[in-house]
């Protein structure tokens, strides 16, 4: 169904205004999360409180929150939705998204959104029929809008429905088909591919009971790991000492605990993989010497003489083949782009992914990330704070996307 899924719905002021309070019930109850945007004039059709009541969620109509004076972010309204339905569309909101004027929230939205957008015309059938409205739908068809009319969706034919606005079941179907659709496609992106993922931390021993370590939780890496599987591949997974579970079957687990246990794993792997995603938080040092017996507290101090750890990341750049694809990640405090660029080149990485401590919610132990991903080209894009889950869908976005 809608499980999960973020949707933006804009409501313009057309007299079929009262079907969107139906519509909102229908997503909400088919799973969706769902944030209304309204015009102004919208208000005069359908009130802010039913819509509000249904969506349970505050309604959005001017750029600031009367209120107050919070900022209705357009920007991040569009990243947060997996698609756009603006329903009713009448002749004049149609005509202001088609010719980009942003002369209010709804269209600004619109103009922001980077997900698929549905508009559900509504106007008599003069209004529809004018060449001025046709040019206008004609030219949201070229931009990508998927027009939904009364009678058979996107399958409407004749003038019986034309101007009519689409019933909430019709739009909520066309919505379910078309996630349906996307889904199963992208299941298969990755088809017949394989690739190796390491994840969490290692610990280097001291002794039997004491050891070097780090605090990765390995959520990142397994959530790349679940998502590579959703998209078809088969999958090794490399995991230091963590407490999470694999979920796809496509998944094949190896458990290790050293550093040199984990290059082991994923030097014997990565020859037969198509590309590799190296999210692990590996130890960089790990002791000279590993005491065969718990070393005595009893003096003020313990010296530990430490060696630097293979470098995993470096020796599969080394094995790397032509069309493998490896991706490193690099968590920086300081100087961090610069930093992540040199690790990029030296490792003969495809790209690295960089998230830096200094960002609130990023890092370890979160369920949250945010990150930049650099690519050999210099190419940066960076992502705003957004659930581990979600970032691995951006990693693999551009795994696939090279």
């Amino acid at each position: 169904m809608l499980k999960g899924k973020n949707i933006i719905l804009g409501v313009s002021a057309g007299i079929a205004a009262y079907k969107s309070a139906l519509l909102t019930r229908l997503l909400v109850k088919n799973g969706a999360e769902v944030k209304v945007v309204m015009t102004e004039k919208a208000k005069e059709f359908i009130t802010p409180l039913t819509m509000a009541t249904l969506s349970k969620n505050p309604i959005m109509v001017d750029f600031y929150n009367p209120e107050n004076g919070d900022w209705n972010s357009h920007v991040d309204l569009g990243l947060w939705a997996d698609a756009m339905v603006v329903a009713p569309a009448t002749a004049n909101t149609m005509g202001k998204m088609a010719n980009a004027i942003a002369d209010n929230l709804l269209v600004t939205t619109y103009l922001s959104a980077r997900c698929p957008v549905f508009v559900a015309p509504t106007m008599d059938l003069d209004m529809y029929l004018h060449p001025a409205n046709q040019r206008n739908m004609k030219q949201l068809e070229e931009d990508g809008v998927h027009i939904i009319e009364a009678g058979s969706g996107e399958l409407a034919s004749g003038l019986s429905g034309k101007g009519r606005m689409a019933e909430p079941e019709t739009i909520v179907d066309d919505l379910i088909t078309f996630f349906q659709k996307q889904t199963s496609a992208k299941n298969d992106q990755l088809k017949g591919r394989t690739f190796l993922v390491n994840a969490g931390p290692t610990y280097e021993k001291i002794d039997p009971v004491r050891y070097i370590g780090n605090f990765s939780s390995g959520k990142m890496g397994y959530s790349i790991a679940e998502e590579l599987a959703q998209r078809g591949a088969e999958v090794v997974l490399v995991s230091g000492p963590v407490n999470q579970k694999v979920k796809s079957e496509r998944i094949k687990l190896i458990h290790v605990t050293s550093a040199q246990e984990m290059y082991q794993a994923c030097a014997e792997y990565f020859p037969n993989c198509d590309g590799a995603v190296l999210s692990a938080a590996v130890a960089d040092y790990t002791p000279v010497i590993c005491a065969d017996q718990k070393v005595k507290s009893d003096d003020d101090q313990m010296v530990v003489s430490l060696k630097s750890t293979v470098d995993i990341a470096s020796k599969l750049g080394q094995m790397k083949k032509e069309g493998q694809v490896l991706v490193g990640f690099a968590l920086e405090t300081e100087n961090a782009v610069k930093n992540a660029l040199k690790k990029l080149e030296k490792k003969n990485l495809d790209f690295i992914v960089l998230n830096s401590l200094e960002n609130t919610g990023a890092g370890f132990g979160h369920d949250t990330n945010q990150i930049t991903i650099i690519d050999r080209n210099n190419n940066k894009e960076e992502f705003s704070l957004k659930s581990k889950k979600e970032v691995a869908i951006d990693i693999v976005d551009k795994i696939i996307s090279l």
